[in-house]
């Protein structure tokens, strides 16, 4: 039994050394992994400093990856966003300071050399309980609460292996609140006791991989959504972009920023009025150890 088990694993091995890779990139046959994870970190120490200023310390791990897999006309890929990230100072404690959970799958089948039908499913959410600092006492945010999925079928453009364009004129969004409190208070844009909201729609999604000079990677994501009813136009945004910039054989410098705009979620005035939708930014740099593969 050993034997075997040894002869299909030479076998994978040997099909994955020999995939002979075509014009757009891509190894017929074979199953290809690549992306970056490392740690970021950075630390502020101070003693009897006149300007002011307090000691803290930061860090986040992250992973971006894709698994790819050719055979014939159809085209499998597969990509995994995590992030997770959290700060300390002596005044304001332990805080989180970046969160997520991002997953995509797309199955394509050959219509022309460039183009593919495509089926597509996406789910993004978070790991853990997040507030709106300094309100410690109440969480706006935990995981699976929110939990966004889309589900579209489309035509998929894909001229080279590191950059594609996905469009769908027949996509659901599902919004997820599992989480009873969040629930009651009709977060997210579910009706208050709901755990669930699905909306039918079009979308849009866009990705690329590419070398922006010698040591320096960019892998972004843009996600481009319009329901079908009464907010037709009123378009939700999810752009994420990842600069890796290598230092040397161990350190590395990350650049993230996350852009998003939901029209189902408000923010409101410290006096608890509500203002509407907002565009979200977010922006990490970092210097630590980083892998590629």
């Amino acid at each position: 039994m050993k034997r075997i088990y040894l002869m299909m694993l030479f076998a994978t091995l040997a099909m994955i050394v020999s995939a002979q890779t075509d014009d757009k990139g891509y190894k017929e046959g074979a199953w290809v992994l690549k992306g970056v994870t490392g740690v970021n970190m950075s630390q502020t120490a101070m003693t009897n400093w006149s300007a002011g200023g307090e000691n803290s310390v930061a860090g986040n791990a992250y992973l971006n990856g894709s698994l790819t897999h050719k055979n014939g006309d159809w085209l499998w890929v597969t990509n995994l966003v995590l992030d997770y990230g959290l700060s300390k100072t002596k005044s304001q404690g332990m805080r989180k300071s970046t969160d997520k959970i991002g997953l995509s799958t797309q199955l394509g089948y050959a219509a022309t050399k460039v183009w593919y039908y495509t089926l597509m499913a996406d789910l993004n959410t978070q790991f853990a309980k997040g507030y709106n600092y300094p309100d410690k006492s109440h969480y706006i945010s935990n995981f699976f609460a929110p939990a966004y999925s889309n589900v579209a079928l489309g035509m998929e453009y894909r001229p080279k292996s590191n950059y594609s364009i996905f469009l769908s004129p027949a996509s659901t969004k599902m919004t997820f609140v599992c989480d009873d409190y969040l629930s009651d208070l009709g977060s997210f844009g579910v009706d208050p006791g709901d755990h669930f909201k699905i909306e039918a729609g079009a979308f849009l999604k866009a990705r690329a991989e590419l070398p922006v000079m010698e040591n320096v990677n960019l892998i972004t994501t843009a996600d481009f959504f319009t329901p079908y009813n009464k907010d037709f136009g009123n378009v939700d945004v999810n752009w994420d972009v990842l600069i890796s910039m290598k230092i040397n054989k161990v350190l590395s410098a990350t650049l993230n920023m996350t852009l998003k705009y939901d029209n189902d979620v408000k923010t409101f005035t410290d006096e608890g009025v509500e203002r509407g939708p907002k565009v979200q930014f977010k922006e990490i740099l970092g210097v630590g150890l980083a892998y590629n593969f």
